[in-house]
Formats: C-alpha cells, structure tokens, sequence
C-alpha cells in the first residue's frame, strides 16, 4: 500500500513534461543538457506486453528532439524507487530493450534512438545498489582481457534524495508541487523529521495554494502527509498546516476527516470479512453508501449479530 502511495505521487508531481524536463535536465550531464531541445520533451507509452503477455510498466516515459536535427531523438526512463533493488540495472536493460523494439516496429531501418535512464530514490540509508550495469558482474571476470568490451555497458543517473538537506531541494529549478513532492518522498518514513523540516517548506505551500488549481495539487500533498504520518504524530500535522491560513486548514480538516472515515469502513470491512467470510455485493454496496452514523450502528451490531443481514438491518 505504501509503496504505490509513492509512486501515485512521484508520477502525479512529474506528470507534466514541463515538470519532467525540469528535473531531467539538471540531472543528466552538462553536455547532454545542452544538446536536448527541451521544450520537445513529451509523453512516450510507457506500458510494454512481452511475449508471455505479462505486463511491465516504467514509471515515466518521454522523449525530446536533440538540437542537432529535428528528426534525431532522445528517450528519458524517468523511474522511482522507494526500496532497494540489487538487480536495477538489469531491471532498466529489459525496459530499454522493450523501448528499442518498438521503436524497430515502428521506425523499421532507423538507427536506434538512446534510452537515458534517471532514477530518483528515497531509500532509507541511501541508494547503495549498483549503477552501472557493469557492476553486476564479478570484477575479476571483467578484467579478463577483451571481456569486458563484449558486454551491455551503461550508468544510471541516480537522484538520491536521503542525501539532500531542504536548502538542496530548494536550490532545484523545480515547481512548488514537484518541489514539495520530492521533500515529502525523502521524509516520509520519518515522522519526526517530516514534522521538523515543515516549516522550512511553508513558503512553498503558500505559493501553491494561492491558485484553485494550486490548491487542489496542495491536497494530494496532504492527502500523503496524512497517509504516511504515524496517528501518533497527526495532531502536531494538524498545528502546523493550521500555520498555513483558514483556507490551507479547511482543505486539510476535510482530508483527514476523509480519511478518518475511509480508515473507519476499512475496519469494518476487515471485521465482517473475518466473522462471515462471504459479504456480498450488496452489502458491500451499503459499505460504501454508509454515512459516519451508520458506520456507528454497524460497528456496534457486528458485536452481537449472527449475520450479515443482522449488521446492516435498519
């Protein structure tokens, strides 16, 4: 649960090319800045079906044109990780591999367009996996004589967030939102830390609820806050988005009685599930319709009832 609570924002806040291009081209080199035409870059199909029709999905999936020639192009892999994996690079290679073979399908007779990926990570520690695919072999095999020119070489660009302070983040030629969106990816298994570097990020929040639109992008920032926080830790989130003015804070208080009550449904579904295995379609329907009043009257019933039907009886 979780971890797709990661993903859904890091694709939410990086879903606008412009958004993507600005994050992209401060992290590839200097010369491959200087080269991509960024104002090209656009939205590729990231979902690719292999021969057994297992689906494989990146996160994001753009290309832009090169300065050099309007029909020459690049690919951008833009991925995420919130844990480690030991086999990244391989993981990559597959995709790479898919993209190419479109592209042949495509564009049959054109040379291959490179695939450049950028991984952004917050896992816990830092990203200590390898970053080359060459890392993923035993040295002293490579350094047999001739070997290693024989093998797949490329480098991921790694984004580790676990090694960047606010003032870093900050420094990012970002927007308000996918700013915000990375500060909260580095601290969200950190509850403390979360609520310790808030402050620093008001401004920000401010900016970005100064717009409707801004507004509602604010809310699924909230929306995550919520989510991620130890309950333990929710009243100190409340005092602080109350900082944020009347506005900020009745957004905020809908969320979370939101999700109090979703958290509430959840719980009682789990509950019914374990004392009459089979709910039903129907009842799950009056689940999902229930106001926080019935919910009341369900939960108490459920301690007595012997069925489904004794639950749910008005």
């Amino acid at each position: 649960m979780t971890t797709r609570l990661h993903d859904a924002l890091f694709k939410t806040a990086f879903e606008a090319p412009a958004d993507a291009a600005a994050l992209l081209r401060e992290l590839v080199p200097a010369a491959v800045q200087a080269a991509v035409a960024w104002e090209t870059l656009d939205h590729e199909d990231g979902s690719f079906v292999d021969d057994t029709l297992a689906d494989h999905h990146s996160d994001r999936l753009f290309s832009a044109r090169l300065r050099a020639g309007p029909a020459e192009r690049v690919y951008f892999l833009l991925e995420h990780q919130s844990t480690g994996d030991p086999t990244m690079p391989l993981r990559v290679l597959s995709y790479q591999v898919r993209i190419w073979d479109r592209f042949v399908k495509e564009q049959p007779g054109a040379r291959l367009a490179p695939v450049i990926a950028v991984l952004v990570s917050h896992v816990p520690g830092g990203w200590t996996a390898a970053r080359a695919f060459e890392d993923l072999f035993d040295p002293e095999v490579m350094a047999v004589s001739g070997l290693a020119a024989l093998v797949p070489r490329f480098s991921l660009v790694v984004e580790d967030l676990m090694q960047l302070s606010n003032a870093d983040l900050a420094a990012r030629l970002l927007g308000a939102f996918p700013k915000l969106a990375l500060w909260l990816l580095r601290d969200a298994r950190d509850p403390a830390g979360l609520l310790a570097s808030f402050d620093a990020w008001i401004p920000s929040m401010l900016e970005l609820g100064r717009t409707r639109a801004g507004l509602a992008r604010l809310a699924v920032l909230i929306t995550y806050m919520f989510r991620v926080i130890d309950p333990v830790n929710q009243e100190e989130l409340r005092a602080k988005i109350r900082a944020l003015g009347p506005r900020i804070e009745e957004v905020a208080m809908s969320i979370a009685e939101h999700l109090y009550e979703e958290g509430r449904i959840a719980t009682l579904r789990r509950l019914l599930r374990f004392k009459f295995p089979a709910l039903g379609a129907e009842y799950e329907a009056r689940l999902q319709a229930a106001t926080p009043e019935a919910i009341d009257r369900y939960l108490q019933r459920l301690l007595t009832a012997d069925s489904v039907a004794a639950v749910f009886e008005d």
